[in-house]
């Protein structure tokens, strides 16, 4: 089969940053599916992973952790898909990724995808949909009783975009505080439907211009440590704050102490790194969210589509995540590779 691989971890302008491999086709274990990937995203880990390093990949290695496509055949222990099924899925960092025309995938972390939306449209959606989910109602605790003010910094990003919708659609008694520095990504943020959209430049300042000095629960999507000090004097006593952000310096956590304030991290990862015996919540949510898209609660948060899968255009995606000024999210059309 064909794919888009790397060997070395270079630069995203260099020349053989991606590589177009034809790879042996990856047979199903007992519960996994056999999807032909018709859409893939990329994303800020799809970066990271990729970030240039000494280390030299002895076979082809495939990235892409976001997919939508068709089931052509099951695992011998698959109860939930059948082939013919079109899913979406964020899959598995430790397994070869979607940049590829097949790819295997545990039925747990897979659901049917939204009928609505185009393949490159729902492309856009797992992996910050999972995130964005795990976030508010498992790191943060958040159920549709709760109450109080949820500052969500860094609100255009792929992450926010859906965390906004989320929060807007199933936690009716909470104000959704989004940050956005530019007029584009304000536009952006306030049309997902953020009650109040701040500039996150002087983020204690801004609050205070709309009348608030507390906030009782903050998502971070980047710069952790630069809003470090922002987050720990806005949180309120007994509030939350979780980070998907990660941080070359340590985090002061006795900032939070006085106020016994709960901090966490999320990883989407986590459940399939670790085969958790609940995997199959990734799956239960995003056949959740699905449902909202086809009843029109929730929209794709795609900006950007790229119409072939290649090095080259692989290699751009890569290029434009890595800019930091990208409002939603980028797909890549992959049915190209299946010729």
């Amino acid at each position: 089969m064909k794919a888009i691989a790397l060997t070395h971890y270079l630069p995203s302008d260099h020349p053989e940053c991606f590589l177009e491999v034809d790879l042996q086709a990856p047979e199903p274990g007992p519960r996994d599916l056999l999807v032909r990937v018709n859409a893939v995203s990329v994303n800020p880990v799809d970066v990271k992973v990729r970030a240039p390093k000494a280390k030299v990949e002895p076979a082809p290695r495939v990235l892409g952790w976001d997919a939508v496509g068709e089931v052509i055949a099951i695992g011998s222990d698959v109860t939930g898909f059948k082939p013919g099924d079109r899913v979406w899925y964020a899959g598995d960092i430790s397994r070869p990724g979607s940049n590829a025309a097949l790819q295997t995938v545990d039925e747990r972390l897979v659901a049917l995808a939204p009928r609505s939306l185009s393949d490159v449209e729902a492309a856009a959606l797992p992996l910050t949909t999972i995130t964005a989910w795990e976030t508010l109602f498992e790191r943060l605790g958040l159920s549709g009783e709760s109450r109080g003010r949820l500052l969500i910094i860094g609100g255009a990003g792929g992450v926010a975009s859906i965390t906004i919708q989320l929060a807007r659609r199933l936690l009716p008694n909470v104000e959704v505080i989004a940050t956005a520095s530019r007029p584009e990504s304000h536009d952006w943020v306030s049309g997902l439907g953020a009650h109040k959209v701040v500039n996150h430049h002087n983020l204690t300042a801004a609050l205070a211009d709309e009348g608030i000095d507390r906030v009782d629960y903050i998502f971070c999507t980047n710069a952790t440590e630069q809003h470090w000090q922002s987050m720990a004097d806005l949180i309120a006593p007994l509030g939350q704050i979780c980070t998907i952000a990660e941080s070359d310096e340590p985090w002061d956590l006795s900032l939070l102490k006085a106020k016994s304030v709960t901090f966490s991290q999320e990883f989407m990862f986590t459940r399939s790194l670790f085969k958790t015996a609940d995997m199959q919540r990734q799956g239960d949510l995003l056949a959740d969210v699905a449902r909202m898209v086809d009843e029109g609660s929730v929209r794709t948060t795609l900006t950007r589509a790229l119409d072939r899968l290649t090095p080259a255009t692989l290699a751009e995606a890569h290029r434009i995540v890595e800019g930091g000024k990208m409002i939603g999210k980028l797909a890549i059309d992959s049915r190209n590779l299946h010729n």
